[in-house]
């Protein structure tokens, strides 16, 4: 082999060092077949781990005789291709995080399990040539009826995971296969491109501000643009989406939408597989890692379309990307919080730009960041005013209780509100942002609360499941008959949950279906689309949930909005709590009156003189952001200076606390032997649950007069962190742009 010939790897792999290790290509690889992005075995210390080869080089800077060589190479074509490494190799390093991390997290599971980079066989469900015929309104269930109609406007089938996602039962195709109306295939060719007609259905008419949006994008499909569409509820986003992307399939080219949150994906594929007759393919957590790996490798070979999915969506490959669009721009759920910590918008953005193609971020209630780039022209900046179609406004009322007795958390006068709805033959919706039956267990005689054992918080009483469980750590206790400290009988439930107020609900309104949209409904085999089978048939109800309603839903036959608890964000510890509680707030009066029935919102509240409440029922969400920008300003934070968090958590009290306060002295020492003042320290603090999964946190932030100025002082502690030994069982983390900082 000439000297010249490349005879090394290096390769990352998922540990958490900011290194990449040296292996020697074995005898019967022809190196010049190696490439970045392919997978690899290698002996690592003990273990047998998967790498990722970073780059292919002639020399070692080791000793040649104790570079040990890879033991199996994967692929025979990089599983992430030049285009991906260099977008994850940014993201490392602007994030402050181990690349051989960043690149495993980015693959699908079975792929960062070794398996093979081909598609499986897949199961769909077909309609058979007597269930082509069958009117689906002859069948006696809605969602055998739905499914029916679904599959006949699909003639070549549906995947077992596209009808998961769409929330039908095994039970339901059952019964369909047993009466001969449907069928299930096999398949194991790969999905062909697109041919013939796009289009399933025609467009709706768009308003004039909805064409204007429409063109004004349109014009801009070319090159790199960052558009944000700031649209009340209701004034028809997704139909300017859906028109876009029109245009955009029409150049042959792929889109990237994301959602933030599983929930939403069942009705956003069902509005673009029914405007469309190209493959839709999605990607989330909920699906299993074969049909993941499977959506992941239609993306790869171009033979999906449109790609829908959550915030790992924003990883799989799309050669042909033409642009994307991220949906509820604003919500936290883009937000990794967890291991690696990227933004999606954010490293959306930075995708884009590379690829040269379009951003198109949506929202009525758009982050403060969005809309701080948009006042200053770096972004875009397109309005939709009004509701599409006959569609009004809802009022907006606040409804003071600081005088008024509650039954249950209900006044009288929202109760009497309700009543008038429901006999006039419409829909009402009840917003608690906190389930469970009460936050908490009391006891009258001695003032003991049920208190977590593992963490700085109180045990939310579950009354179905006759427990009490921390929404923390899921630490779960049977209730206590009698008090743990007096021991004496009557413990008492304090505040209100989902639970207790459907129960109250029930009992105040005996004629009418009551259903609880929240965590403990959803899960498991009962689905969001079951639950919200009475609500689409428009008859008479109560819908009361947490923010799981908040965004996303059509609700035609909604005409009251009742926010119960519309104080929780007024006084929170994390800087962004007021702009959260806004958003929600907005996105859940939304839900009334979306169609041509007038819609209210009363917002029940104890302070209906706070400058927050007045400014969004008076003025609504764009005053309020203008003036939570210049409060922003004022004190430094973002989006005005970019900020970091150093987390740090042990067993033991204080052992984190007193590392972070070390970290912040050898920092200090640096940023003034470097005669530097462009980046400031505060902390470090303890977090404000201090202790949680029975560990102590603390946390040091870290602020910066620039981007630049701050990275380059992040680095410099990555670097010190890794040089230096951490005390023994400590944890530590770097959250660059955090979005929670408490």
């Amino acid at each position: 082999m000439p000297e010249s010939s490349p005879c090394y790897v290096e390769v990352v792999v998922p540990v958490p060092l900011f290194q990449a290790f040296d292996y020697r290509v074995p005898e019967g690889i022809d190196p010049q077949s190696l490439m970045p992005g392919m997978r690899v075995w290698v002996q690592f210390g003990p273990r047998r781990v998967l790498g990722v080869i970073n780059q292919v080089r002639a020399t070692t800077l080791l000793e040649p005789a104790k570079v040990r060589p890879f033991t199996e190479l994967v692929d025979d074509t990089p599983a992430l291709d030049e285009a991906m490494l260099n977008l994850l190799r940014w993201a490392a390093q602007y994030y402050c995080h181990p690349l051989g991390e960043v690149l495993h997290h980015a693959l699908p599971a079975a792929l960062r399990q070794g398996k093979p980079a081909h598609f499986p066989i897949q199961t769909l469900w077909r309609v058979t040539t007597s269930g082509r015929s069958t009117p689906a309104d002859s069948l006696k269930g809605i969602r055998q009826q739905q499914l029916l109609a679904e599959l006949q406007h699909m003639p070549n089938g549906l995947t077992q995971e596209a009808l998961r996602t769409l929330e039908y039962s095994s039970q339901t195709l059952s019964s369909l296969e047993k009466r001969e109306l449907i069928e299930k295939i096999e398949r194991e060719q790969r999905p062909g491109k697109h041919q013939g007609k796009l289009l399933a259905e025609v467009p709706h008419s768009l308003s004039t501000a909805q064409q204007q949006v429409l063109e004004a994008i349109a014009s801009q499909l070319d090159g790199f643009h960052v558009h944000l569409l700031d649209g009340v509820t209701g004034s028809g986003k997704t139909e300017v989406y859906l028109q876009l992307i029109e245009q955009v399939l029409r150049q042959g080219k792929q889109v990237l939408v994301l959602v933030p949150e599983i929930g939403l994906t069942p009705q956003t594929l069902r509005r673009f597989r029914h405007r469309f007759q190209v493959n839709v393919a999605i990607m989330h957590s909920g699906m299993n890692d074969t049909e993941r790996l499977h959506a992941w490798l239609e993306a790869r070979e171009a033979s999906a379309c449109i790609l829908i999915g959550t915030r790992s969506a924003l990883m799989a490959p799309m050669p042909n990307l033409g642009l994307i669009v991220i949906d509820e721009e604003h919500d936290a759920s883009f937000k990794q919080q967890e291991g690696f910590r990227y933004h999606a918008r954010d490293l959306a953005i930075v995708r884009a730009q590379r690829a040269q193609v379009p951003v198109l971020l949506g929202s009525a209630t758009p982050s403060l960041e969005s809309l701080h780039n948009a006042l200053r022209q770096h972004y875009r900046y397109h309005r939709l005013d009004e509701r599409a179609g006959n569609a009004i406004a809802p009022t907006i009322e606040r409804l003071d209780i600081r005088k008024l007795p509650l039954q249950d958390g209900f006044s009288e006068p929202l109760l009497a509100r309700m009543q008038a709805h429901l006999e006039a033959g419409q829909q009402v919706l009840v917003f608690l942002n906190r389930r469970g039956f009460a936050p908490s267990l009391h006891c009258p005689s001695c003032g003991w609360l049920a208190e977590c054992e593992f963490c700085d918080a109180r045990m939310t009483l579950h009354k179905r499941s006759r427990s009490l469980n921390c929404h923390h750590c899921d630490h779960m206790t049977p209730i206590p008959l009698t008090c743990p400290e007096c021991h004496q009988p009557g413990l008492e439930p304090v505040g209100q949950g989902t639970e207790r107020g459907e129960d109250s609900l029930q009992q105040h309104f005996p004629e009418t279906p009551v259903i609880r949209i929240d965590r403990d409904t959803v899960r498991g085999k009962t689905r969001m689309e079951t639950l919200l089978e009475p609500v689409h048939k428009g008859e008479p109800c109560i819908l009361v949930g947490t923010q799981m309603l908040a965004k996303g839903h059509h609700f035609p036959n909604v005409t009251l909005v009742a926010i119960i608890d519309a104080d929780q964000g007024l006084f929170s510890a994390d800087f962004r709590g007021m702009e959260r509680m806004a958003q929600l707030l907005v996105q859940v009066a939304g839900r009334a009156g979306r169609a041509d029935k007038a819609g209210e919102v009363i917002l029940q509240t104890a302070h209906a003189d706070h400058p927050l409440i007045e400014t969004l029922c008076d003025e609504g969400y764009r005053a309020f952001a203008q003036q939570e920008l210049i409060s922003r300003e004022h004190v430094g934070l973002p989006p005005w200076q970019p900020m970091a968090l150093l987390r740090a958590d042990h067993q033991r009290p204080n052992v984190a606390l007193n590392w972070l306060q070390e970290i912040r002295d050898t920092l200090t020492q640096h940023l003034v032997s470097e005669q530097r003042n462009d980046c400031q320290l505060a902390g470090p603090l303890p977090a404000s649950m201090e202790r949680r999964h029975d560990r102590y946190r603390a946390l040091l932030h870290l602020y910066g007069d620039n981007r630049k100025a701050l990275h380059y002082q992040l680095h410099w502690l990555c670097a010190l962190i890794e040089l230096n030994p951490v005390p023994g069982g400590l944890r530590w983390s770097l959250d660059v742009d955090p979005a929670d900082t408490f």
